[in-house]
């Protein structure tokens, strides 16, 4: 049984949150509280396997509140919050303060049964989680000859690919912040849902040395350049006569992800080969494990996140079964490998 406590000043929210809650079997509702003083008590008497949290609350936002709890009381959270502009920048910020999983609030009309399943996916993945705060230790300096060799690849006809869930907005900057400014193109699927992926990117883009935006379609893929996939559109790169762009586009869900990794990295191996680098990151399920095997068997180098340092050991583990991983790095070790590899065009023959 996962036990769950709901923080929301909102008293239609708590209730619409506790009563869909409530009609699952492996879900007990511990309590609610209006704000972070009335939930830090109730955490301490109740110990929650889960919080879900609002992040725009009175008295203290979930902001503040969520920095103290993971530092004084790790304990996987959800967040629950609007879709303006506002609500996702604060939500993917809390993301990067160790909040687990993200879900948007019901909209006007209360779309009930939507919010509820995506609500009890997302306590499902947290009550599995690492629970921990964001990442303190830095990346390791990339080499001065690293860089230096970087200059000479032909970094137009590179492209990376990388791919994450649960604990990947994390992650991901971790890996991004430390790359240079010439690094071959990136593309990135990040399962997060509509409307949160530009917030996300904006803040990529504030603390990275490359340039990160979220994708449009037929952006072209460029040196010095991260796309991130749109939430709820899923992205694939192709070639034109200059470049690779990527291709937004609708269509069915994949591992129950609209952007899937998968359908971004079976784009990449056919259509970069072995130019392509590919990177699995944290994250729940087996999204991206055979679009990464597909990479390898065309030529490229791929990198699974090691499990100690996930924050869900699920699409790298299954990756490794599948054997698609060349390597199986520590996420403190991935940027100097990823830059490595590009410099010494490495690829690694597949496990007979």
């Amino acid at each position: 049984m996962i036990r769950v406590l709901i923080v929301d000043d909102s008293a239609v929210v708590r209730k619409v949150l506790s009563d869909e809650l409530s009609k699952y079997r492996d879900i007990e509702v511990v309590g609610t509280a209006i704000d972070p003083y009335v939930a830090r008590d109730k955490i301490v008497k109740l110990a929650p396997d889960v919080i879900t949290l609002d992040v725009e609350m009175p008295r203290m936002d979930g902001l503040s509140f969520l920095a103290k709890l993971m530092k004084h009381y790790p304990t996987p959270v959800v967040i629950v919050s609007s879709r303006t502009p506002h609500g996702s920048a604060s939500a993917v910020r809390a993301l990067q303060l160790g909040a687990v999983e993200v879900i948007s609030k019901p909209g006007s009309r209360y779309s009930v049964p939507d919010v509820g399943r995506q609500l009890v996916r997302a306590i499902r993945i947290a009550a599995r989680a690492k629970a921990r705060s964001a990442v303190q230790e830095p990346p390791q300096p990339v080499k001065a000859e690293t860089n230096a060799a970087l200059a000479n690849v032909e970094n137009a006809n590179k492209v990376i690919a990388i791919g994450a869930s649960t604990g990947g907005t994390q992650a991901i900057e971790f890996i991004l912040s430390a790359l240079p400014p010439n690094t071959p193109g990136v593309v990135i699927v990040q399962h997060m849902p509509e409307h949160f992926t530009a917030s996300f990117a904006e803040r990529l883009n504030d603390v990275c040395q490359i340039q990160v935006r979220e994708a449009k379609d037929n952006d072209a893929i460029l040196p010095g350049l991260a796309l991130v996939a749109p939430g709820n559109r899923h992205m694939i790169i192709q070639r034109d006569a200059k470049a690779y762009v990527a291709r937004v586009k609708d269509g069915a869900q994949v591992h129950h992800q609209r952007p899937s990794v998968d359908v971004l990295f079976y784009s990449v191996a056919s259509t970069a080969g072995a130019n392509a680098l590919g990177v699995l990151l944290t994250g729940m399920g087996a999204d991206g494990a055979r679009g990464l095997l597909s990479m390898r068997q065309g030529g490229a180098h791929t990198i699974v996140q090691d499990e100690d340092s996930c924050v869900v050991f699920g699409m790298p583990k299954e990756a490794i079964k599948l054997g698609a991983a060349c390597d199986i790095l520590a996420l403190k070790l991935i940027p100097q490998a990823v830059l490595s590899c590009l410099v010494a065009g490495k690829q690694a023959p597949l496990a007979s």
